[in-house]
């Protein structure tokens, strides 16, 4: 009978390889399942039922909503992975039900915000050039910031002006981007300083190294850029993806091509911004009401 964690490694596998799942959730669900089976002590795999989880779940209580949520969803996806593996005969996390989540809505910028921060750069200089077309992409595609990062040259289309970028579980989208847009990535791949720094030959974006930029580096520029422009509140750089999808519901675009544009797996994702957009709310109900 084997215990709990030795199941670990065969599940983290499984999310590797089969679901593609990307590094960031696996260390997310290692993360989950060492906190799980250090509460239960280890115990053996088929020893764990539902008042082992029900307790777990009064453990963890103190903890933020989201993190319980997602703790359980790890359960939840372990102990049906162990069943049809055969490594348990029963799931006890079946009944087991989370806690509704309260759906946040995303903040966004005007585009007069959106202005402001896109001057921040010093565009004289090829740090600022690289920022300024980074800003760029993002509110011309509405891309992740891991998506961003992990562009390569190659993925760039001058002629037809668009993107091919690895989204959430290795899902391959190409994406269109603006005249302004492209026309910043030439300036940048095109400038002199990138050629003297240059070690990662294949990366769109390179760090002050010359190596590929991280995730990491693109929030700290951010931070700083935000703070020169005086935009306040909880801006990063995913609140710009808020941003455009906002824009584009607000000048007429459709959910379901927004849905395809941001990589949603799922509609029901892309229609929080329908409770975004108050303006787009108005001009339907004064196009549409009779007395309006």
């Amino acid at each position: 009978m084997s215990k709990f964690s030795e199941s670990i490694p065969a599940f983290l596998h499984y999310l590797r390889i089969i679901k593609n799942y990307s590094e960031h959730t696996i260390r997310n669900y290692a993360l989950d399942l060492k906190a799980f089976s250090s509460y239960i002590q280890d115990i053996a795999l088929e020893d764990v039922d539902k008042q082992i989880i029900r307790r777990f779940i009064a453990a963890i209580q103190g903890h933020n909503k989201r993190t319980v949520v997602r703790r359980l969803s790890c359960l939840r996806s372990f102990f049906k992975f162990s069943c049809r593996e055969g490594q348990t005969l029963h799931n006890p996390m079946e009944d087991i039900e989370s806690p509704k989540l309260e759906r946040r809505i995303p903040h966004f910028l005007s585009y007069e915000q959106v202005q402001r921060l896109f001057d921040a750069p010093d565009q004289k200089s090829y740090l600022g050039v690289r920022d300024r077309t980074i800003m760029e992409i993002l509110y011309s595609s509405g891309l992740r910031v891991s998506e961003l990062v992990g562009l390569n040259r190659r993925d760039f289309d001058s002629v037809n002006q668009s993107l091919r970028l690895l989204g959430k579980g290795k899902k391959e989208r190409v994406v269109p981007i603006t005249d302004t847009a492209a026309g910043w990535i030439l300036k940048y791949l095109e400038h002199k300083e990138r050629a003297l720094i240059e070690k990662d030959h294949e990366a769109l974006f390179l760090g002050r190294f010359g190596t590929r930029l991280t995730p990491r580096s693109v929030d700290r520029k951010f931070a700083l850029y935000l703070q020169a422009s005086g935009i306040a509140g909880t801006v990063t750089p995913h609140t710009i993806r808020h941003t455009i999808a906002t824009h584009w519901l607000e000048n007429g675009m459709d959910l379901k091509t927004i849905q395809a544009l941001l990589g949603h797996s799922c509609l029901a994702t892309t229609t929080i911004y329908t409770h975004v957009s108050t303006k787009l709310k108005k001009e339907v109900y004064d196009k549409s009401h009779p007395r309006a």
